[in-house]
């Protein structure tokens, strides 16, 4: 009897391992399924020589930007169209990681739980992207070969209508030979981070507006230079006078900020970064962004700078961006997304619309009063003549990275306009200044989106 309930017991066991392997392989089904498909050793979709054989690329009005056929890579027709996409699209060498055939392979070849890659007709899927080709165009024209990105997404939708990463390369005549410096492969939207200079004080000011309750009426009186001891001081490009938060906002006064960041302390700045989303990673459709990093001491000139954005600041251009949708967005930012749909190769959508919410990055009445001081630092510094007829809200920066080479150039921010709900970001490194280098290209970008949308 006891061998018996021995017996009972080993195979309850077993049963239960089995329940639990199973569950595991379930989920890592749901999980990797896609993964495991479109591994390149599955000649169905894969050449022998490792080709994607099928699926297209679109951007979201149906402009081609890539196709796949029996493992030949075809492009646009259109030079300008492949060169400011080339960062999206890929090569037919596979050296870009954010490209199609790499990241959407698994779109483009149909894959579903249930039938893996086979299909009845043999033929991939549309792939449509949220982005607009002839916005692309115009923003990398607008770059003018300069190093940097632009990105605009729709902070209502959370669709990416505009990015393009510098320098870049026709995907049909690429390169011999690549400068290691250059960056080329890099999608800088996505992979790269930088020293964000002041368009950082838009996280310390946040941090001040929701832990300090005289924020409004706290002072400073610059000098134009804040003195740590020695020779150690943080200076400003003239004497500001005494500024409020509204004020140091509008002439991006480096003192003040740099005593704001002392008085609110290391540990609500580190707080703030991870609140507003900047230090992580985020995934973007199966792009996953470089995640930023900062460092807080405890207190001196070296918190200072931290506060102004610099010091060990970097930040990634795309969890920037999304910062600027949540400021506009009442303090919640709509998660950005690369795809429009995707549809059977008959044209039938094989998708649904969808979007994602952020956590709370700052508080809605913290979000209206820094919405009210980006519009003031339009009005009161960068000029709204320079954007005609846009109800932008911005912040420029301009981030020193080495004392010989010029500051990297920083816009930031976005239209605050139901019919026309964007939010942008602009970096061009070694630039110079951030609203006349980068708010020109901003503008240039802007202007075609409402224009055309």
């Amino acid at each position: 009897m006891k061998k018996i309930e021995k017996r009972a017991i080993m195979c309850l066991m077993l049963a239960g391992v089995l329940v639990i392997g199973l569950g595991v392989f379930a989920f890592r089904y749901i999980k990797d399924g896609s993964s495991w498909a479109t591994y390149t050793a599955n000649k169905q979709i894969y050449t022998d020589k490792g080709k994607l054989k099928k699926g297209s690329l679109y951007d979201r009005d149906g402009t081609l930007l890539m196709s796949n056929n029996s493992g030949k890579m075809t492009f646009s027709d259109d030079y300008n169209i492949r060169t400011a996409t080339v960062h999206l699209t890929g090569d037919r060498s596979g050296n870009i990681a954010t490209g199609a055939n790499q990241v959407f392979a698994n779109k483009m070849v149909g894959y579903n739980p249930i039938t893996g890659t086979y299909s009845l007709t043999g033929k991939g899927r549309n792939v449509n992207l949220s982005i607009d080709a002839d916005i692309c165009v115009t923003a990398n024209k607008a770059l003018a070969g300069r190093r940097g990105t632009v990105g605009v997404y729709n902070y209502k939708t959370g669709e990416i209508i505009c990015l393009v990463s510098s320098p870049n390369y026709d995907p049909t005549d690429p390169p011999s030979s690549v400068d290691s410096e250059s960056g080329i492969y890099m999608n800088r939207f996505f992979s790269s981070s930088f020293s964000p200079g002041s368009i950082f004080k838009l996280v310390t000011a946040a941090a001040s507006i929701e832990n300090k309750s005289d924020y409004a009426s706290w002072e400073y009186t610059c000098t134009g230079s804040q003195s740590y001891g020695g020779s150690d001081k943080v200076t400003c490009q003239e004497a500001h006078g005494t500024v409020n938060l509204e004020k140091a906002l509008a002439v991006s006064c480096n003192c003040y900020f740099g005593k704001l960041a002392e008085a609110l302390g290391p540990d609500i700045m580190k707080e703030y970064v991870e609140k507003t989303g900047l230090t992580i990673s985020r995934d973007v459709n199966g792009i996953s962004t470089k995640a930023g990093s900062f460092e807080f001491p405890e207190s001196g000139i070296n918190l200072a700078w931290a506060g102004i954005g610099q010091y060990k600041d970097l930040v990634n251009p795309c969890t920037m961006l999304t910062y600027m949708g949540a400021i506009a967005n009442g303090g919640r930012a709509v998660q950005p997304k690369l795809l429009h749909n995707v549809e059977f190769s008959t044209g039938i959508p094989a998708s649904l619309p969808w979007k994602s919410w952020t956590k709370r990055m700052i508080e809605e009445d913290t979000a209206e009063i820094l919405k009210n001081m980006m519009r003031n630092n339009v009005e009161d510094n960068y000029g709204t003549e320079n954007f005609p007829g846009l109800a932008i809200c911005a912040k420029s920066g301009t981030a020193e990275v080495q004392k010989t080479d010029r500051p990297n150039a920083w816009f930031a921010g976005f239209l605050n306009d139901e019919e026309h709900p964007y939010a942008f970001i602009v970096l061009v490194e070694k630039g110079g200044y951030g609203s006349q280098v980068a708010g020109s290209v901003a503008n240039t970008v802007l202007q075609e989106i409402v224009d055309k949308y």
